[in-house]
């Protein structure tokens, strides 16, 4: 039977200097990989994004996430590092430990930041700490149920507006913030164009190279494979080194200068994409976008300026012969505002001192001898 190491303990790390206003902050993220990932896992690097911009705003941040990962603020870790990468570690043992790990000390909190899906929505009621949970887009239907068990009492952030389940209550849309300085204008972009994110179905792979060879251009592949079958049958066959490459998942510090290089990243998605890394990625680099019109693709794709929002692969053919006609600073410029870390980061401070000042507020108005 795998288990998993139980006891790394707390890693203390520097923290910037605390504001005296700030609040005592803690952040869970997911463990199935590093946070920030070393390069695929979006959930540890919205983690990492939000942890470290909020000690970078003087709060006082605590991140629970796996012994190896890095960051400014102080670590709490129960297993060495996350389950995706080591096959020792029971990835149920290691998450059961590592949620109990935090809300066995919610009191030391203000409020609890819950970056790892429904699970930790199960400890929320035995806690009088504040639970703010971002839910990253629903799997399936079925676990619907679980956030609708804790709407009440819980506090609920979608990543879109199109990601907003309609039997749930929010407390609001905040879009997922980047360090935008680590990306930037590629001095000279290529002529291919590029997929970029998991090698599955719902990603649109197949459809890419299927574009791609219509549209008459080379096509770079750059992700984890997610779907191994898929990748065998539809994608490895088309995969020859010059008509189509495959990079295989990308390093992290090599992002910007994959998507940067690119004339046009394609994302032909075949399922209601909550938000999208690689988009807001790709146009912090001026590489325009061509996406079908899926998911919150309206919301983060400002059609014919920053890219192009198609509903199938006609229209992608089309818009792949007006991309030349974007200006790569411009669309730069006009996603730094809206998707900075720091906008992201100052929406949720805002959001955390809502939250607290609402709590207060009633358990001022509660009977006496109420708790």
């Amino acid at each position: 039977m795998l288990t998993c190491v139980a006891t790394v303990g707390l890693i203390n790390k520097p923290l910037a200097p605390a504001d005296p206003a700030g609040l005592r902050i803690a952040v869970l993220s997911p463990i199935a990989w590093r946070t920030p990932p070393r390069h695929y896992g979006p959930w540890e690097l919205f983690a990492s994004t939000l942890t470290e911009g909020l000690v970078a705003l003087g709060q006082d941040v605590t991140l629970f996430a796996t012994a190896d990962s890095q960051t400014s603020a102080r670590l709490r870790s129960t297993t060495p590092t996350g389950w995706s990468e080591n096959s020792e570690i029971d990835p149920k043992v290691a998450e059961c430990v590592h949620i109990a790990d935090l809300f066995e000390r919610a009191d030391e909190f203000d409020i609890i930041h819950n970056g790892f899906d429904f699970l930790p929505l199960t400890y929320s009621r035995l806690v009088d700490t504040p639970v703010v949970t971002t839910i990253h887009g629903f799997s399936s239907d079925r676990i619907v149920p679980v956030y609708e068990r804790y709407d009440a009492t819980t506090t609920y952030v979608a990543i879109s507006d199109s990601d907003r389940h309609p039997r749930l209550h929010y407390g609001a849309t905040i879009h997922h913030g980047i360090d935008v300085d680590a990306f930037g204008v590629h001095p000279d972009p290529g002529d291919h164009l590029l997929f970029f994110g998991r090698i599955h179905p719902d990603k649109g792979t197949a459809e890419a190279i299927s574009v791609a060879r219509q549209a008459n251009r080379p096509l770079t592949i750059a992700g984890i494979i997610q779907d191994e079958q898929y990748f065998a049958d539809q994608v490895a066959p088309h995969i020859d080194g010059e008509s189509v490459r495959f990079l295989g998942p990308v390093d992290a510090t090599d992002r910007a200068r994959v998507l940067g290089s690119a004339h046009a990243l394609l994302h032909l998605i075949d399922f209601d994409e909550p938000f999208g890394y690689s988009v807001v990625e790709a146009m912090a680099c001026g590489t325009p976008v061509v996406a079908y019109d899926r998911g919150s693709m309206t919301e983060l794709i400002d059609h014919a300026t920053t890219g192009f929002v198609v509903a199938n692969s006609d229209g992608a053919l089309e818009a792949l012969k007006l991309v030349h006609t974007l200006d790569r600073h411009e669309i730069r410029a006009s996603i730094i505002e809206r998707f900075s870390a720091k906008t992201m980061v100052e929406k949720y401070l805002s959001l955390y001192r809502t939250v607290l000042d609402e709590k207060a507020h009633t358990k001022g108005n509660e009977p006496s001898g109420v708790r």
